[in-house]
């Protein structure tokens, strides 16, 4: 019973200290995202046997369910995420998931990313990025007095614990996540007390190979490849020459952003969302954004991200204990990370990989999981108000 008054009360707190920079973008965001998934997916619904609303119900059933979450980060002030038992309990879960997406998932273009309980489809790979997140800062805060001078004795299981599960991610094969995953990782070792030398130097060297590996592929399949992965790295260097075939989803991104111009075509009207676009509610539903609201639509959406990203690097810098440092850091870097690929990769900067877009795109595991995200910055916000006016 006292501990039910507790949350209650920790809940009314972080009501009355509620980060508004933070929250609002959030809702804004979600609800702009609803909007879009379902004037996105009508049409594929429809002609998939269902309603128009079927996707837009799912939605919106994920963000009730990510808003009950961001209800309990507030009311237990971030300590069940904390606990050595639910992360020990996550990790089991986690690694036996992606071990058995790989011998018994369904493959989708070549991919087994999720598992079905049910009318529910879990994602294990989105999981896994708060995992790293979560896991990482619990050691670096705990095993913090003994870095500096025994960085790698310190932190070397974890590392190699986290470099097998990146592992077992790439070999669904989800380049996507993996590197997403990767980069969260790295931005965690920077702030832990890795020579800012040595790790710059290790990612100047993985993005020198990885351009190499892409020109190198794209020399060797240029006659064409039956593997989905390398078909969309072939289609980046020149999507206009396999316009007809792998080239096409690129293609007719280009033609929704130069459909929509400024402003856009108007809601609902977009035509690459008719059949063209494969996947123009999850990884190119800013291509059907950019055509029906325009650069307009596409830069207030940014904006709106920004905002979020600015505010968690801001309190991160404020704060006053490395855990709710790291946990700022790594979750501006999450969704700074995720928005470039995905907004990189519909806009040709980058290969396809399949990545969505932050509380626009459809999908569950990601809505729930970046909302757990957005609950523990809320929570670190209402305690550094309640420190600062003594409530």
């Amino acid at each position: 019973m006292f501990k039910f008054k507790q949350h209650i009360s920790n809940l009314k707190k972080s009501f009355l200290t509620m980060d508004y920079y933070i929250f609002i973008p959030y809702i804004l965001l979600s609800f702009i995202g609803l909007i879009m998934v379902y004037s996105s997916s009508s049409n594929i619904a429809v002609q998939n046997g269902g309603t128009p609303f079927e996707y837009l119900f799912k939605q919106s059933i994920y963000l009730f369910i990510s808003l009950f979450l961001i209800i309990l980060c507030l009311a237990g002030n971030n300590k069940f995420v904390r606990n050595p038992k639910f992360l020990g309990l996550f990790s089991v879960v986690l690694f036996c998931s992606l071990i058995y997406l790989k011998l018994f998932g369904h493959s989708i273009n070549g991919a087994a990313g999720w598992i079905a309980l049910g009318p529910i489809h879990i994602q294990p790979t989105e999981v896994a990025k708060v995992y790293i997140l979560l896991r990482f800062t619990a050691t670096i805060t705990k095993k913090e007095p003994y870095l500096e001078g025994h960085w790698w004795a310190s932190m070397r299981a974890q590392i190699l614990t986290t470099l097998f599960l990146l592992f077992l991610i790439v070999i669904q094969p989800d380049l996507g996540g993996t590197i997403i995953n990767f980069l969260i990782l790295f931005v965690l070792l920077l702030s832990s007390g890795i020579n800012w030398r040595g790790a710059g130097l290790l990612l100047g060297i993985t993005s020198v190979i990885s351009y190499l590996v892409v020109k190198l592929l794209a020399m060797i399949f240029s006659n064409g490849t039956d593997n989905y992965q390398i078909q969309r790295i072939i289609s980046f260097t020149d999507p206009f020459k396999y316009s007809q075939g792998i080239g096409a989803q690129l293609v007719n991104s280009y033609y929704a952003l130069s459909n929509g111009g400024v402003f856009g075509v108007g809601l609902g009207n977009s035509i690459q969302k008719t059949g063209y676009l494969p996947e123009p509610n999850t990884d190119f539903i800013m291509s059907i954004v950019a055509e029906e609201l325009g650069l307009i639509g596409v830069l207030f959406i940014l904006f709106l991200l920004l905002t979020i990203i600015v505010r968690c690097i801001q309190l991160g810098i404020r704060s006053r204990n490395t855990y709710d440092t790291l946990i700022c850091y790594g979750v501006g870097s999450y969704l700074t990370i995720q928005a470039f690929i995905n907004v990189g990769g519909v806009s040709g900067m980058l290969p396809i990989t399949g990545v969505t877009f932050p509380f626009i795109s459809y999908g569950g595991s990601s809505m729930i999981t970046l909302s757990l995200c957005i609950g523990m910055i809320l929570v670190i916000s209402s305690k550094q108000k309640k420190q600062r006016y003594d409530f």
